[in-house]
């Protein structure tokens, strides 16, 4: 399972500091968590309703979901009338959207225009093992800076295949904690370190490198605006998008958090560590 700091310190406008941690939204703040849920997986089709040990994925990410303290509501966002059906049949609360969306942020985007948000949450569909503290960690720099438009999360990297790999993002930002770039690249490089690899290694050696945590918090408006801009080219080149914030001048609040990365469920081996995880123990 994936493990958060639930300490952590953010910088109040005055410039003073508070313990985040009680930071509490004002009772007329509506804070929605939304999941979005598709059948259609490429790797791993109908992986929303994949059975583990008796509950659907989509029901133990609403589960999980639920259990953080911020959110006032939880929904689910599918185009599928299948996980709909499921999702209802648990308990949940579930939006029907459009089939045409390219990403999950549009799906997230659609539902979120007809609902009452202040602050909208954006959870994977297949994060069986969230942490629901990081829900909470996530929305906190919302509520401490009103003028802030989205926060996400970032784990500290220590291992150097994954600092390597394309497939883990990394993030590098500013003094204020905003990001200045994310890329599958491993950055920052240690220029005197030399080739790739020893630079890789010299970043992890000084605590600089940094996994991200691709959950967001967003204010609505905010996000509202992100789905209704254009793809930028560096989003394009990397396929990651929440470089197009960054093109268009938005700010991303990178919240730190410590422990390691939980197992999302993208293939059937992924499917596989899961159950095992979750298994229930037997009875000594």
């Amino acid at each position: 399972m994936q493990a958060w700091s639930r300490p952590f310190w953010l910088t109040s406008p005055d410039g003073g500091g508070y313990d985040a941690r009680h930071t509490k939204p004002p009772a007329d703040l509506a804070i929605v968590a939304i999941i979005p849920a598709r059948f259609g997986s490429t790797r791993l089709p109908g992986k929303p309703l994949a059975d583990i040990h008796g509950k659907t994925l989509i029901e133990r990410v609403w589960e999980r979901t639920c259990a953080a303290t911020l959110p006032g509501r939880v929904l689910v966002a599918t185009d599928d009338d299948r996980i709909a059906a499921a999702v209802r049949r648990f308990g949940g609360e579930v939006v029907l959207t459009s089939s045409a969306h390219a990403t999950g942020t549009d799906r997230l985007a659609e539902a979120a225009r007809s609902i009452d948000a202040d602050i909208v949450v954006n959870v994977q569909g297949d994060e069986a093992l969230l942490d629901p503290a990081g829900i909470d960690a996530a929305v906190r720099p919302l509520l401490a800076d009103p003028q802030l438009p989205m926060a996400t999360l970032s784990l500290p990297l220590t291992d150097l295949e994954e600092m390597l790999s394309p497939s883990v993002v990394k993030v590098v930002c500013n003094a204020a904690g905003d990001a200045l770039y994310f890329s599958r690249s491993p950055i920052p490089y240690v220029r005197a370190a030399g080739d790739l690899r020893k630079a890789a290694a010299a970043a992890l050696a000084r605590g600089l490198a940094r996994r991200h945590v691709g959950l967001y918090a967003f204010r609505r408006e905010a996000l509202l605006r992100f789905a209704a801009l254009p793809p930028a080219p560096l989003e394009q080149a990397e396929g990651l998008e929440q470089l197009r914030a960054l093109h268009h001048g938005m700010r991303i609040r990178v919240v730190e958090t410590e422990g390691t990365a939980s197992v999302a469920v993208d293939t059937a081996e992924d499917l596989e560590r899961v159950r095992a995880l979750v298994a229930p123990r037997p009875r000594a």
